[in-house]
């Protein structure tokens, strides 16, 4: 009986002997089939963006495309010593051209859901873009957050049927809330001093005051609802995914994403580029 069982036990081991072998020939494998490896023979990224969704990706004056994930796309292909190449692409179309490989990578502005997540990959959020607050400037100083708000002596607009009245009822509810058809009409009455603060997502409160010039009002910039946007790639591709998640923790540690962040969201001076 002894003697069986260490025959099983040796005849076992000789068989995960044998595997181990077989096993890093398919991780390399899978290494040389990464687009990372493709995109390094090739010498080019290819991005894959729609240039319409400011301040993220845009066309500027004389038709170079600028933007927040513009500008991340520049530091990639820098941090993988490739050349750049903008595919422009409408959105309802951008996910089939990624399977496809029309292009190495999504960077434009892109949501994570799970429906979509189904169909491809996402590294880790590079963004936050919730709900952000635009504040009449004369309670500059006084109202630092959205808990500020939680007052009935406040009114706080936002678009009706959206994330941002939903955020407004579930965390700002002792505020005097009132509904608009239209997002931009809502952050007017801010503007024109009839309410407080108007509550929406983040690109939206960018581009109206980049519009306004910050005219009258205050943006509390950092977002207070999950709404996440990530890089987009194509599925079974553990290589190429290792290395975007480092290049972020990277960028955002070493004061780059904070320069491109100063530049795109906190700034408003872009907006002479495109008007």
């Amino acid at each position: 009986m002894k003697n069986r069982l260490w025959l099983g036990l040796v005849a076992a081991m000789a068989i995960l002997i044998m595997a181990v072998p077989f096993a890093a020939a398919d991780d390399i494998n899978l290494a040389k089939k990464s687009t990372l490896e493709e995109i390094q023979k090739r010498g080019v990224l290819r991005v894959g963006l729609e240039a319409g969704y400011l301040p993220f990706e845009m066309a500027d004056k004389k038709g170079n495309f600028i933007g927040f994930d513009v500008d991340m796309a520049k530091e990639m292909a820098k941090a993988m010593g490739v050349k750049l190449e903008i595919v422009n692409t409408a959105w309802d179309g951008i996910i089939p051209a990624l399977v496809t490989k029309k292009f190495d990578i999504i960077m434009s502005g892109m949501t994570v859901t799970q429906e979509r997540n189904l169909k491809i990959n996402f590294a880790d959020p590079y963004i936050i873009v919730g709900q952000t607050i635009l504040l009449n400037k004369k309670h500059e100083g006084k109202i630092n957050s959205y808990k500020d708000l939680n007052d009935p002596k406040y009114t706080v607009t936002s678009k009706l049927g959206t994330t941002g009245e939903q955020a407004i009822k579930r965390l700002i509810p002792k505020a005097n809330y009132k509904s608009f058809e239209v997002e931009s009409e809502a952050a007017l009455e801010v503007m024109t001093g009839k309410a407080d603060a108007t509550v929406y997502d983040l690109p939206f409160c960018v581009v109206f005051m980049a519009q306004q010039g910050g005219k009258n009002m205050v943006f509390l910039d950092e977002p207070f609802t999950f709404e996440p946007l990530a890089w987009a790639i194509r599925k079974g591709d553990p290589d190429f995914m290792n290395w975007l998640n480092n290049f972020l923790r990277q960028v955002k540690n070493d004061g780059r994403y904070d320069d491109i962040y100063a530049r795109w969201i906190k700034s408003t001076d872009w907006i002479n580029d495109v008007k």
